[in-house]
């Protein structure tokens, strides 16, 4: 109780084109700072993810600190957005599979990085296993993006399956982008009814980010579109999921000291 409510860990897979799973991680992470939560999101991907998208160059990274290579305080990085910006490695960490000793380092600097979050947002993909380099980025919840088309509802339902091999019988959420709220609810109700029939797997909605070109407007400008234009549709979307993730998170977080 005095040392308060676990962080809230959001792990992000995508079905989506690379542009827009950035973006939208981007923009969401934007929105839930404004909303007055402390923001951290973690580029956990081998090879372009949203740290590279975003042109940013990692200082160092959590596997860094794991080797004691780097201190913790060099591994977020303030973005203009209003969240910060952090990465696992400079490439895949599946070689360490073997070395039980900086998996358990690793692990631990993510919980240290997790605890000085209100919210921890991670840009995921799965390993040749179909798991997550750190076993508790499928602590939290486990969102699957994907757009309209019959590719990207193929590849997500793929990555639900792959995941339910792993983490076993549990929820999974579904992000829609670039759909209205119609064709949003359509595409997540088909989804949830091969899950349920095929996979004995439950999914949950957390809602639609409508396709608007507002969006890669206030790229442009380095800016969230919540920042940018805070009218357009997709910044009224972006808000709306911003205050469903903040809901769940019940007070900050108490913040842990990290050193070297």
């Amino acid at each position: 109780m005095l040392a308060g409510p676990k962080p809230r860990i959001c792990t992000f897979l995508s079905a989506a084109p690379p542009t827009e799973k950035s973006a939208m991680l981007v923009n969401l992470s934007a929105s839930l700072a404004q909303h007055g939560n402390a923001v951290v999101l973690l580029d956990a991907c081998a090879a372009g993810g949203v740290g590279q998208r975003m042109g940013v160059q990692a200082r160092a990274t959590l596997l860094d600190v794991a080797r004691q290579q780097r201190a913790f305080n060099q591994v977020v990085q303030a973005m203009p957005q209003g969240f910060h910006l952090a990465s696992l490695s400079c490439g895949s960490v599946h070689p360490l599979a073997q070395d039980a000793n900086q998996l358990r380092r690793l692990a631990n600097t993510f919980n240290v990085l997790a605890s000085q979050s209100d919210i921890l947002l991670v840009d995921a993909e799965l390993d040749e296993q179909g798991g997550f380099p750190v076993a508790a980025m499928a602590a939290g919840d486990i969102v699957v993006q994907v757009t309209p088309g019959a590719t990207s509802v193929k590849d997500a339902y793929a990555l639900i399956k792959r995941l339910s091999t792993q983490a076993g019988r549990r929820p999974f959420g579904v992000l829609v982008t670039g759909a209205g709220e119609r064709e949003a609810a359509t595409i997540y109700q088909n989804m949830a009814r091969a899950a349920s029939r095929y996979l004995a797997l439950e999914l949950y909605s957390i809602g639609f980010i409508p396709s608007d070109e507002h969006v890669t407007r206030a790229a442009r400008l380095g800016r969230a579109v919540v920042d940018a234009f805070p009218l357009a549709g997709a910044s009224v979307a972006f808000r709306r999921l911003a205050e469903q993730l903040s809901s769940r998170v019940a007070a900050p977080v108490q913040r842990a000291e990290a050193g070297a």
